[in-house]
């Protein structure tokens, strides 16, 4: 593999969340990646109170300085904007995989909510061919483990990965998220 692949890690929303708790997750995503990846960890507007406006403007400004191939991670709210904002317009620079983490569903079955609302046909509106992969921990008591099958309904072509006893956090850890986009995940895609 020449070159250092670039991961994108949108993080959620809440007062600290950048400082205090996403950071944790990013911290795992870069040990359990090794060398050869570069995360990157933007700190999205007004954290504490998350704009749809504001954060996919900021989310479509970091998608456009990554190289072609770069793999979008969002956490909880930040996975919500992240895919909202990739079904309404697709970056200019092709993306690998996208990866939600703990996404609420906001819509029918999900969180109310106007403002980030996701279309029925979510899937049909993504980029063509780009692998999704939803996890969710079994245990999460802010987004409901059952917004992580509402979220496959929207988007058929995506892998659901449901993870006993893991929070909303995933207790910290994103081993399984590694291994999904990571070295082994590339070999065995180019293999196929």
């Amino acid at each position: 593999m020449a070159g250092t692949r670039q991961i994108l890690f949108i993080q959620g929303g809440g007062a600290g969340a950048h400082d205090e708790w996403d950071d944790k997750l990013c911290d795992s995503l870069r040990r359990e990646l090794g060398d050869g990846y570069e995360v990157r960890y933007p700190r999205m507007p007004d954290e504490d109170d998350p704009s749809y406006a504001r954060w996919s403007a900021a989310i479509r400004r970091e998608m456009a300085a990554l190289d072609g191939g770069a793999v979008v991670v969002g956490h909880s709210v930040g996975a919500t904007i992240l895919v909202h904002a990739l079904g309404e317009r697709p970056p200019e620079q092709e993306i690998r995989t996208i990866v939600l983490v703990a996404a609420p569903f906001v819509g029918a079955g999900g969180w109310p909510g106007d403002e980030f609302e996701l279309p029925h046909d979510l899937g049909a509106r993504l980029p063509r061919g780009v692998p999704v992969h939803v996890f969710h921990g079994l245990r999460d008591e802010t987004a409901p483990p059952s917004h992580a099958d509402l979220y496959v309904r929207a988007i058929p072509q995506a892998q659901l990965h449901l993870l006993p006893g893991r929070d909303h956090q995933l207790n910290n850890d994103l081993s399984e998220v590694a291994k999904t986009i990571g070295p082994g995940a590339l070999r065995s895609a180019t293999q196929e």
